[in-house]
């Protein structure tokens, strides 16, 4: 019997775009895994999908002044070519904006509460007085009560991954004004984890020789200190209805609904196929093997949380593994949007390079058990010397010295000991690939890959072909009958981690690709290849200074929502400015505008002819960036930058409410 797997991702937040990080942190790693078990001949599904509920989506769409479907619509598009681009092999990538995933996620509910796993309780919210709202505990900051960190959430601290609710920070404040916000008694549903721990623990704990070290130690570190009920509600608007008495006018909490999509875009699949009751199979059979990809703050929902709502509603077969991932970062530094630090995912249709050009050094890079870095002059280093110098070499000399000298047809040769234990290696690296990708070392996997290929390009070296053909053709037709197999071989292991390469190697040597079983002395004497080519190009220093530039750059959407740090933002010298004397720029929506900043003028150009005449103007209070670098705009000389609220079809200027002495510092 086939083995059935079921592989899934964690859903992407769709509040941004992916970076290099959120790819090599879950869906790489995904895709590789699922690439492997399809080639294993499993039975495998992969899932995926978009994580689209919760109260940053409300606020980001707020500030873009779209509604949280329009936000959503935006993204998923986004994300989902992204992943298309990089062959990240989803079966089905859902939303959870879809009507399947909020029926799934109410009778998923409906069986715990039911099965009196729910409680009602009293939660302490905080309410931002100045901003006049309950506070969603991502938007509340405070000092950890636990490791002292400055900075952590109120659903999590990201220094020690403690899970928190708002009223346990230290020193809270608002993460809008930074105001201290005053807590409020509101009733709340809550899934009574406490119940729960018993199973929970027995689970974890057979888990231990099969997960990684550190996966198993956050999850009973979290459970030594005890569970407690843990809320599910929220008191926003966008997400999936509670559907019990008293409690309409609320939605789940984003980390109970979100889980439950990995279901309900397995339901979304099998209707697809038209076998609508296939999705039982990997999610209700206990022969069903699941593997969750994530990142190492997503551990604690995926070994405590979710198998305990799966135990809680009982119908469901609880994960086989989870593959808890740490993070990558870019040059000695987190990846940050707002700095322009790292590679945003959006930039690399346009960098001009094959998709299996980034998913090789990624791979490379996956933070199986520590974090990682990315490194440009490592980035070529390895392209050059690994995938140019020796995988790309030997499937190009290869295939070039059978089109030169044997009329492109592979020829038959004569096997010796030494020959035969060589054309039999790709068996044996099949068997230990496919041990390490099956136990989720997925950076060795490849390694071995890398290794069949060189130990190919030595036997070709050390035999010599190029003379061979002259003095003992026979021998040079033995060493390339065995590099010709060796091609096939490598083109089956490379499949998981660089599709395209694999799929060319093959369309070069004019076979199919097969699965595992394909391995071993596939190709026989007398067939006939096609035109060989190389597969990598070398990359020179100007190559890279060229990509560094092109993938750097941040989207117009990203800039909007990344968040900054206090000591970012304090860089910039906002300053109220009276303006003096405003016109218009021919030809144009420009507008000229001198400002007194206290004392001093200053001019600037701005693109709002449409919205405003000089005349409405005049005289005005406005608020602008005092520091901006000087810039040269239709060969006019801008030295500040006004602020002002925009939407597609307004602009607002920022002003004061009463009068102010001009050049006073905004705060």
């Amino acid at each position: 019997m086939k083995k059935k797997i079921l592989v899934t991702c964690a859903l992407p937040y769709v509040n941004n775009v992916p970076h290099i990080g959120n790819i090599a942190g879950s869906h790489l790693p995904s895709d590789i895994f699922a690439r492997f078990c399809r080639l294993a001949g499993y039975e495998t599904v992969f899932i995926g999908g978009s994580d689209e509920h919760g109260t940053p989506i409300e606020v980001s769409a707020e500030k873009a002044g779209v509604t949280p479907k329009e936000l959503c619509d935006k993204y998923y598009e986004i994300h989902k070519g992204i992943y298309d681009w990089l062959d990240i092999s989803y079966d089905n990538f859902s939303r959870t904006s879809l009507p399947e995933h909020h029926k799934t996620t109410q009778e998923f509910f409906k069986k715990i509460y039911e099965n009196g796993y729910i409680s009602e309780g009293v939660l302490k919210l905080p309410y931002c007085e100045k901003d006049k709202r309950i506070l969603p505990d991502r938007y509340v900051e405070g000092v950890c009560p636990k490791c002292g960190y400055e900075n952590a959430r109120g659903d999590q601290c990201e220094r020690c991954s403690t899970l928190l609710n708002p009223d346990e920070l230290n020193e809270p404040r608002c993460a809008i004004c930074g105001t201290r916000p005053v807590f409020r008694k509101v009733k709340h549903l809550f899934l009574n984890l406490d119940k729960l721990e018993p199973q929970l623990r027995e689970w974890i704990k057979s888990k231990e020789k099969l997960w990684s070290s550190q996966v198993v130690n956050m999850a009973m570190g979290w459970m030594g200190e005890g569970l407690k009920p843990r809320c599910i509600t929220r008191d926003i608007k966008w997400g999936v209805k509670i559907p019990l008495k008293g409690y309409e006018d609320k939605v789940f909490y984003v980390w109970f609904d979100a889980p439950i999509g990995y279901i309900s875009s397995t339901k979304e699949w099998a209707k697809k196929i038209g076998k609508p009751e296939e999705w039982r199979r990997f999610w209700q059979e206990d022969d069903s093997f699941i593997f969750h990809f994530i990142g190492k703050d997503n551990i604690p929902f995926h070994t405590i949380f979710w198998p305990g709502m799966l135990l809680a509603c009982g119908e469901y077969t609880l994960p086989y593994r989870v593959a808890g991932l740490q993070y990558l970062n870019y040059e000695g530094d987190k990846i940050s949007k707002s700095k322009g630090w790292g590679v945003f995912c959006e930039n690399l249709p346009k960098a001009g390079l094959s998709s299996d050009i980034w998913r090789f050094y990624l791979t490379l890079l996956i933070p199986e058990t520590n974090d990682t870095e990315w490194k440009w002059k490592e980035f070529q280093e390895r392209v050059n010397k690994e995938l140019v110098g020796n995988l790309g070499n030997f499937i190009y000399r290869t295939f070039s010295f059978i089109q030169r000298n044997f009329e492109s047809k592979v020829p038959e040769g004569e096997l010796e000991d030494k020959d035969e234990k060589v054309i039999d290696l790709g068996k044996e690296y099949a068997e230990v690939i496919s041990d390490l990708i099956w136990d989720i070392h997925l950076r060795d996997g490849l390694r071995k890959v890398l290794e069949l290929s060189d130990r190919g390009n030595k036997y070709f070296q050390a035999n010599e072909p190029w003379k061979a053909v002259k003095e003992n053709r026979k021998k040079a037709a033995t060493t390339l009958h065995v590099c010709a197999n060796l091609c096939y071989d490598l083109a089956v292991l490379l499949s998981p981690y660089l599709p395209k390469s694999s799929h060319e190697i093959c369309r070069q040597l004019n076979v199919e690709l097969g699965d595992m079983r394909s391995i071993g002395r596939r190709i026989n004497a007398g067939h006939k290849i096609n035109e060989p080519k190389p597969l990598f190009p070398k990359l020179g220093d100007r190559d890279i200074e060229d990509l560094k530039k092109v993938t750097s750059q941040v989207s117009e959407l990203d800039k909007l929502f990344e968040e900054v740090d206090y000591q970012y933002f304090s860089r910039l010298d906002l300053r109220t400015a009276k303006i003096i004397k405003a016109e218009r720029i021919k030809n144009s929506d420009l507008v000229k505008i001198k400002v007194d900043v206290g004392g001093r003028e200053k001019q600037l150009i701005a693109g709002i002819g449409k919205h405003y005449t000089p005349e409405e103007l005049n005289g005005k209070s406005i608020v602008i960036v005092n520091n901006m670098k000087p810039r040269i705009i239709k060969g006019i000389k801008s030295e500040a930058m006004l602020l002002a609220a925009v939407t597609p079809k307004k602009i607002s200027l920022i002003t004061t409410d009463s009068e102010i002495e001009s050049g006073s510092k905004v705060e």
